[in-house]
Order: structure tokens, then C-alpha cells, then sequence
């Protein structure tokens, strides 16, 4: 602590000499001798609490704690310059907020949580840890069969179906999580550990389901979580969990680092883990990886908004009973957010390649990556699409989203007559914020599937969501 000074105290013993013209300059001097007096006898109590020699009242360690971990991860006040390490990106309401769980350069903030909100520090360490999550119920109503009746993915929508023309109606928690997450300053950087779940992991009862599962030093994600490849920060404001199913969209694990360069600039290199999703495939032909995939991510963030572009390099391949193929694949997305007025926002994605089908929402997990011909050659398929938002608000407490998305694969030669070729979002809600840890709202939804061979099915389906935040 530093010590108290003369120069410190002079001006305020000499207020009651200023305020009489009658002073002599004795006086004066025994002022100033009283003052040298009580300097020294503060400076001696200053000396004795910081050598633990007297009993001072207790203290909390968490106040000292949190000044150290804030210091080195907070946003700065608004009218103040943000530092290299903080997101510049505007803020946005979101009911799933994706934002929050991405990595960032430097274990920057999040745009929607600048503040650090609801930390708490473990005495006598650098650690501040958070709970967080939220817990939400979802009344959905289908006018046709949709296929998933608690995600909306046009790509699951039956077609010729007996039981195409069913309405249903459904009430879940699915999207129900929680979060933990633990900061902590280190000579190496930032360190920061994160871990969330919902219960999706089951079509027919609330199974544990993770989210994300990683720890980031610096500039160095190792885990599991969002692909390198998506932009969580441009997906649309839904109350349907899916979102547009041109939008990219992953959880995997891997590894990335990020190079900072400067003014909102970033260039990150990711390797993750590879899964060769095939179409066509015998009972004996089984998936083969042999390289992990790589991905290369340009990014520019401003006051606007942000820029990102991002390109991945797969490794495909398959063996069977006397036979086996590999081919490569690989695509681009260009993605972004813009402000628009005072506080509306449009969002886009556009995505393009060949064997990404995997990274995209409305296509993981139903192996269309490439197919088996009738060769037994591999053929990475390939794909497009593309997804807008465009977010107003009406006041503080109402805001409406209009989401519209395609996705399309044309190689009708590589796949069976049945099998996806184009699906169709669109999404318009309203939601309610009374609180910023309640919202509640209405959303209309349509979705169309269309097959190699030209049939198609649509579907409308309307759903209600009530939502309260843990912190926020």
C-alpha cells in the first residue's frame, strides 16, 4: 500500500489557517509541526497492518479475488475503448444464445454477457466459477406430419407417407440445460473451462445429452463443442432449436488456435474429428477416416457487426468386402451479422462444397457427406444453400424475427430416387421479455422437404415457449 504523504495531508491543515487573516506565523508553524505529528502516526498504523502486527476487522478475500479475474476478462465501461482481448461485436437478445458457449480469441466475453454476470470467487485462488442455464417448456402444434416432433428439420418431413396428413401436438423440456463455467488469469493467458448440457440425447425420454465440454489457454480450444467452421454468432433468434437447416452446425471435438491480428481481425486453424457420413453403402462397407478435418477461419469484427469466412478439407472413404474407395471433399461458408438502425440486426449464411453435408443443420447425421456408386467409386455430394434473419425490435420488451433458409444437393445420378434434394425454413415469431430472465413467445414455422425424383411434403407447425434464465 502506498504510504501517506505530507503533500497529502498539507492542503487539509491548512484550511483553518487559510480561513483566518489573524494567524500568526507561529501558529502556522505549529500547524504544520501537528500535522508532520499525525502523519507519522498514520504512516506507523499503516506499517503495523501491513506487517499483521494489529487486528484490523476482517475482510472477504472474494472482493480482492474478483477485482483479479475481472480485471483481466471484463468489458470496460461503454464509453470507454474496448482492449484487443474483448468482442466489439452489438449485443442481441436470443432465446438459445449460441453466443455465449463459443469460443473466442483470448477467452473474450461473449457480446450478450460483456459483464461476466453471476461469477463467484473461491477464496484463495485467482478461480471465479458460474452456474448458468435455463429451463424451457415448448407447446408444439403440426397441421401435417413434420417427422421430428420436438426439432423442426424439413429434411425429416415424410412424403407419401399413409400418415402424411396427421396433425399432432406435443409439449417437452428438451431444450432445458445447464452450465458450468470457471475463469481464471494465468502467465500464459486467460484460462477457461466450459461445460453444458441439455436432453436431447433421446427421441423418446429426457437423456443427459452434452453440449459442450472443452478448456481454452489463451488462444489454444481443445474439446468438445461448436465446429470451428460455424459462426454461432449469425444464427437467427428461433424458438424452434434446430434453426434453418442451411446454417453450419456441429458439435465435435477437436482443436484449434487463434492468431489475433489486431483491430477486430482473427485467423484460426482448427483440426477436428472426421466422420464419414455415405450414402449407398452394402452390409459390409463401413466408413474409414484417415485424416482429421481441417478448417481455416478469417474473421472481422466491428461495432456493425462481423464478417466470417471459413473453409473446411475433409478426408472421405469407405472399405467393404473386396472393395474400398477415398475421395476428397471440402467447402466455404460465409456467414455474418450487420446492425441495422438503432438495435435491429440481420443475420446471414451462405454455404457451398462438396462431402460437408455433415456440417450443416438439417443434414448431420443422414449420410449424404458422398455416395457409392455402382462402381464401388466414392462421390463426395454436392451441396449449397443459404439462410437469412432479420431481427426488430418493437420496444425494450417485444422484438419479432423473420427467418427464411435453402438447402439443396443435386446429384441424382449418386443417389436413389428417395433419397434428399432440397428442403425449405421458414420461421416468424414474437417473443416477450418482460424480465431479462423471462421470455415467452409464439412462433409459425413451415418447412418443405423435396426428393431426388421431385416429390415433396410441407408442413406448418406453430409453437409457444416459456423460458427462464438462471442468470441473465
Amino acid at each position: 500500500m502506498k504510504p501517506l504523504t505530507l503533500a497529502t495531508l498539507l492542503p487539509l491543515a491548512l484550511l483553518p489557517c487559510a480561513a483566518s487573516a489573524q494567524d500568526s506565523v507561529a501558529a502556522l508553524r505549529a500547524e504544520i509541526v501537528q500535522a508532520q505529528q499525525h502523519l507519522q502516526s498514520l504512516n506507523a498504523r499503516l506499517d503495523a497492518l501491513e506487517q499483521g502486527q494489529a487486528n484490523p476487522a476482517p475482510t472477504s478475500t472474494v472482493p480482492a479475488a474478483r477485482a483479479t479475474v475481472l480485471s483481466s476478462t471484463t468489458a470496460p465501461p461503454r464509453n470507454e475503448a474496448a482492449p484487443p482481448a474483448q468482442t466489439i461485436l452489438p449485443a442481441r437478445d436470443s432465446v438459445a444464445d449460441p453466443s455465449t458457449a463459443a469460443s473466442r480469441p483470448d477467452n473474450a466475453p461473449s457480446p450478450n454477457d460483456t459483464e461476466l454476470k453471476g461469477f463467484i470467487a473461491i477464496p484463495g485462488t485467482d478461480t471465479m466459477i458460474r452456474l448458468g442455464g435455463y429451463a424451457k417448456l415448448d407447446a408444439i402444434a403440426d397441421r401435417r406430419a413434420a417427422g421430428d416432433t420436438e426439432q423442426f428439420i424439413p429434411s425429416s418431413i415424410p412424403v407419401d407417407s399413409p400418415h402424411r396428413d396427421v396433425s399432432h401436438f406435443g409439449m417437452h423440456a428438451k431444450q432445458t440445460r445447464f452450465s458450468f463455467e470457471a475463469r481464471r488469469p494465468t502467465t500464459h493467458g486467460k484460462l477457461r473451462f466450459y461445460l453444458e448440457n441439455d436432453f436431447f440425447g433421446s427421441s423418446d425420454s429426457y437423456q443427459f445429452r452434452l453440449r459442450h465440454a472443452y478448456g481454452q489457454l489463451g488462444n489454444t480450444y481443445a474439446g468438445y463443442g461448436y465446429s470451428t467452421f460455424m459462426d454461432a454468432d449469425s444464427l437467427p433468434d428461433t424458438l424452434d432449436f434446430a434453426g434453418p437447416g442451411a446454417a453450419a452446425y456441429l458439435l465435435v471435438a477437436g482443436i484449434h488456435h487463434s492468431f489475433a491480428l489486431g483491430k477486430g481481425n482473427s485467423l484460426t486453424v482448427a483440426a477436428e474429428d472426421p466422420d464419414s457420413q455415405l450414402a449407398n453403402t452394402g452390409d459390409s462397407d463401413s466408413s474409414t477416416e484417415h485424416l482429421p478435418d481441417v478448417s481455416l477461419i478469417a474473421r472481422m469484427e466491428r461495432d456493425w457487426g462481423h464478417l466470417q469466412l471459413g473453409a473446411v478439407l475433409r478426408s472421405l472413404g469407405y472399405h467393404g468386402d473386396g472393395r474400398s474407395d477415398r475421395t476428397f471433399g471440402g467447402g466455404v461458408q460465409l456467414s455474418g451479422s450487420y446492425a441495422v438502425a438503432e438495435r435491429d440486426l440481420l443475420l446471414f449464411g451462405l454455404v457451398g462444397g462438396k462431402g460437408i453435408s455433415r456440417y450443416t443443420a438439417d443434414l448431420t447425421g443422414s449420410n449424404l457427406d458422398a455416395a457409392i456408386d455402382a462402381d464401388g467409386r466414392l462421390k463426395a455430394l454436392p451441396l449449397r444453400g443459404g439462410f437469412f434473419g432479420y431481427t426488430h425490435y418493437w420496444s425494450d420488451l417485444w422484438r419479432s424475427n423473420l427467418i427464411y433458409g435453402q438447402l439443396q444437393i443435386d446429384s441424382a445420378d449418386a443417389l436413389a430416387s428417395d433419397a434428399f434434394r432440397r428442403s425449405r425454413y421458414a420461421a416468424l415469431n414474437l417473443l416477450w421479455s418482460p424480465a431479462p430472465s423471462w421470455t415467452m413467445g409464439m412462433e409459425l414455422l413451415y418447412g418443405q422437404q423435396q426428393l431426388q425424383d421431385g416429390r415433396d411434403a410441407d408442413t406448418l407447425r406453430l409453437q409457444g415457449s416459456l423460458q427462464y434464465n438462471f442468470i441473465k
